[in-house]
Order: C-alpha cells, then sequence, then structure tokens
C-alpha cells in the first residue's frame, strides 16, 4: 500500500479511537471524567479540548486534499508519512494507557506524542507546505505541546509531589509562563502564528477555570493570554508569513 491508504488507515483508526473513548466509554470513564477525578489548576475549562474537532477537522482535508491531482506523491506526503502514522499510533496509545489510569506511562506515551509531531512538522517545513499542510500540524503540535504540561501536572499530583514547598497555585504559574516563553520562541523561529494561537485558547480556559478560586493563575493566564495574542499577531519581520 501507498502512503496515501496508510495514512488514511491510521487516520481513521485514531478517530475511532478518541470517539470509542468517550462513547463507549473505555474502562468505562470518559476521557474528561478521568482528567477531573484530581484538581489540577492548570487543566483548562472542559470547553478547550473541542479543540480536537477542529484538528481532526484539518488533519482530515490534509488526508482527502493527498488525492486530489497528484498531490498525494508530493513531498508533503512522502516525507512525512511515517512520522503520522507514529504520531498517530501513539495518540491511539496514550487514550488507552489514560482510560486505564496507568498516568506515569501515559506521560512516556505523550512525550512521544509530541517528539513524533515535531519530526513530523520538521519534515513538513522541509517539504514546501501550503497552509492546508501545515495548519493541521501546527495546531495538533501547540495542543499536545500544552497537554504535555498538563499531563505532567496531573501525573505529580496523583503521585503525592509537594512541589518543595511551593503551593500549587505558584506552580501553576511558572509552568504557564515556562509555557508562553516556549510559544513565543517557537513564533519567532518558525514564523508560525497558529502554534501560539493554541496556547492563547488554553490559557484563556485556564483563566475561566481558575477565575474566582485561584485568582494568581487566573489572571497570570488572562495576561499571558494577551502577551501571546500579540505575538501572534504581529509580523516580526518582513519574511514573515502570517500562514
Amino acid at each position: 500500500m501507498n502512503s496515501k491508504i496508510w495514512n488514511t488507515i491510521f487516520f481513521l483508526l485514531v478517530v475511532i479511537t478518541n470517539a470509542l473513548a468517550n462513547l463507549i466509554p473505555i474502562n468505562g470513564k470518559t476521557t474528561g471524567e478521568i482528567s477531573n477525578q484530581i484538581n489540577v489548576l492548570i487543566t483548562p475549562a472542559g470547553y478547550a479540548f473541542s479543540i480536537w474537532s477542529l484538528i481532526y477537522v484539518l488533519i482530515g482535508i490534509w488526508i482527502i486534499l493527498q488525492f486530489v491531482g497528484n498531490r498525494g506523491d508530493s513531498a508533503v506526503y512522502a516525507n512525512t508519512t511515517v512520522w503520522f502514522i507514529l504520531s498517530s499510533l501513539f495518540n491511539i496509545g496514550w487514550i488507552l494507557v489514560w482510560h486505564y489510569e496507568l498516568f506515569v506511562i501515559s506521560v512516556v506515551i505523550m512525550l512521544l506524542y509530541l517528539v513524533s509531531l515535531i519530526m513530523l512538522y520538521r519534515k513538513l517545513d522541509e517539504s514546501e507546505p501550503d497552509f492546508f499542510d501545515r495548519a493541521p500540524f501546527s495546531i495538533n503540535l501547540g495542543w499536545i505541546s500544552v497537554a504535555t504540561i498538563v499531563n505532567i501536572a496531573y501525573v505529580l499530583k496523583v503521585n503525592g509531589w509537594e512541589g518543595f514547598g511551593l503551593t500549587d497555585e505558584t506552580w501553576t504559574v511558572i509552568m504557564l509562563v515556562i509555557g508562553a516563553i516556549l510559544a513565543i520562541v517557537f513564533r519567532l523561529k518558525e514564523r508560525d502564528f497558529l502554534y501560539p494561537l493554541v496556547f492563547v485558547w488554553a490559557y484563556i480556559a485556564i483563566g475561566v477555570k481558575n477565575y474566582g478560586e485561584t485568582d494568581l493563575a487566573a489572571y497570570t493566564a488572562f495576561i499571558l493570554a494577551g502577551i501571546l495574542l500579540v505575538a501572534a499577531i504581529i509580523p516580526w519581520n518582513r519574511r514573515d508569513p502570517v500562514h
């Protein structure tokens, strides 16, 4: 089978697994119900996870476009198939271990998922992608970058980590700042405005979730979201393609 078929098969497997995880649900709990078992301040409000619908729609368009003309034979697909398959496997693997509450393993798989997306993004960038090639994976990579931070925070809380004497709120602020710096560096280096916009979406949702309960975390998230929005929309140089 060629890369077009492999890409399509693994995309469908990811969508089906994610759907079944919440419809059955796997091991008796939905993904969100497991997340809500423990109050982790840096977890976004539930509505933020609807971004997965956007990610899968955009990847679905990318999958369909490979069957248009000779696009499926282009470097955009030829150079990324292996990493797309790996990212799909790690996506599926994470869902399974999360639902069976193997939380430490979930961090390992999430990190592998993140690395596979970084490699996919790199291979894509070397292949002269257009907007519809880049957008799905800019947003996917941005969301998994946030999700990795949240996943690690969740596992630390589950395992009783005391934070070297610092409060949960203080650690939340620290992690928010680190995430914002990462997003800005990525914006400047890759000239990609979609990646930091994902952080804006996530940070607003974190602020909404914490507003009225832990105001330091909430206001930090809102302020950083504003800074990231500015960083995302400003063209930093003449070569900056707001793609």
